[in-house]
């Protein structure tokens, strides 16, 4: 089984890059694009509809047996016990107004476990991947959360979007943040921002609410990146969705009680 994982996790590399140089080709000419409005605040372009059909091209010819989680397109069932879920493009607002910050997400869960994460940048050239149980990269480079980093020394990333309330839980953790000497962050992509953790370039990430496409693959990269994730299952998450709470080892209890605070409020 091994074996397996380990040939869908360099295809889902390989696949990640193919999907961001398509992306690119988009996001070089933003202005062109045909865009549509799902909900508040919750836009897909016509790039988000190609390269998810780009993926899922390229996962059913490698792994025909392999089910689907899409965010634009229907969800297929498979046979081999492999679930691929995927984000073309994760922060599209971003991407349809040239802002260069937005990546594609690939997660593959078997038995209710993440075992294969990626998250591409193609804008500034940085595949992030692991699979569980070997570490995780950044083109091939090992990579690690900060370490011995109280809260007043780093950013947090702080996540919201328009499926939550309309906001009073997201300004309490902010302001329990501040007031705790902290300083918040957020860039519009929770996928990128949960690489940011892995990479060592935030301390931590907090949303009330996230769907499976924009985390499992950052959530995998996280632990095994030396930081502590909120256990979950990854199939009641492809399902439902939930809240995502990722932090450094020394920071994770801290920041936990912080959003627990906020999101009782």
């Amino acid at each position: 089984m091994t074996s397996e994982i380990t040939s869908r996790y360099t295809a889902a590399q390989s696949i990640a890059r193919q999907a961001g140089a398509l992306g690119l080709t988009y996001f070089n000419s933003f202005d062109t694009l045909t865009i549509e409005s799902k909900s508040h605040q919750d836009f897909v372009s016509e790039a988000d509809k190609n390269v998810e059909a780009l993926i899922r091209t390229a996962i059913a010819a490698a792994f025909p047996k392999d089910a689907i989680v899409g965010e634009e397109e229907e969800a297929t069932t498979g046979t081999s016990g492999f679930t691929w879920v995927i984000d073309p493009i994760d922060g599209t607002t971003n991407f349809i107004h040239g802002i260069p910050q937005w990546c594609v997400a690939i997660a593959i869960v078997q038995d209710a476990q993440t075992v294969v994460g990626v998250i591409h940048d193609p804008v500034h050239d940085e595949c992030n991947h692991a699979q569980r149980g070997s570490g995780a990269f950044c083109n091939g480079k090992p990579i690690r959360v900060l370490q011995g980093r109280p809260l007043t020394n780093g950013s947090l990333g702080v996540g919201f979007s328009g499926r939550t309330r309309a906001g009073g839980a997201v300004i309490t953790l902010i302001d329990l943040i501040t007031k705790a000497g902290g300083v918040f962050w957020r860039n519009g992509s929770g996928a990128l921002s949960l690489a940011y953790v892995a990479q060592g370039k935030l301390l931590g990430y907090v949303e009330e609410h996230m769907n499976a496409w924009d985390c499992l693959a950052g959530q995998l990269m996280i632990e095994e990146a030396g930081g502590r994730v909120e256990a979950q299952n990854a199939d009641a998450m492809i399902r439902d969705g939930g809240r995502v709470i990722v932090a450094t080892a020394e920071l994770f209890d801290e920041i936990k009680r912080l959003a627990d605070q906020s999101y009782r409020s």
